[in-house]
């Protein structure tokens, strides 16, 4: 009887292009420029900048290796719980059991511009085709572990 590929047979090594398309619901939110807390978020990344041992991509420094950052590149500071688009729909409440204290909506802004919300990354682990604004999270977080798991599509049309 020919084989169906169950799960006790061996898969070959293989490349898959994994497409993923849903619609994000953004809440009103203001434009970066008048956001008050901005500054802080400045002063993070200032700060942040004259320490090497925290300006470093964070997934570089979690495997102390470089090899798949772009350090050709100014790193940037992400947003790694809440995105600052996304401050005006948070639940507090499950914002609260995670981090405690962060339940006044008057101050949510704020600690969205805090070093508990920031992450430094290399443009390759921010924004390239395995950064966590494009990857799934799985395959983001797969992407620690595993060297040359995620790389651009070279046929885009596909």
């Amino acid at each position: 009887m020919p084989s169906n590929g169950g799960d006790d047979e061996a898969v070959a090594a293989h490349e898959q292009i994994s497409t993923h398309s849903y619609l994000v619901h953004y809440p009103e939110h203001p434009a970066r420029r008048d956001d008050p807390h901005y500054v802080d978020f400045n002063h993070i990344h200032a700060a942040w900048k004259k320490d090497p041992d925290l300006w470093q991509c964070a997934i570089g420094k979690h495997r102390n290796d470089f090899s798949e950052c772009s350090l050709d590149k100014p790193l940037e500071l992400h947003h790694a719980h809440v995105e600052f688009s996304l401050q005006n729909g948070v639940d507090l409440a499950w914002l609260e059991a995670d981090y405690p204290g962060v339940s006044d909506p008057a101050t949510v802004g704020a600690w969205v511009e805090t070093a508990a919300n920031l992450v430094v990354l290399c443009v390759n682990h921010h924004r390239g085709a395995g950064g966590v604004h494009v990857a799934t999270a799985s395959d983001y977080e797969a992407a620690k572990y595993v060297r040359g798991l995620i790389t651009r599509n070279p046929n885009p049309k596909e």
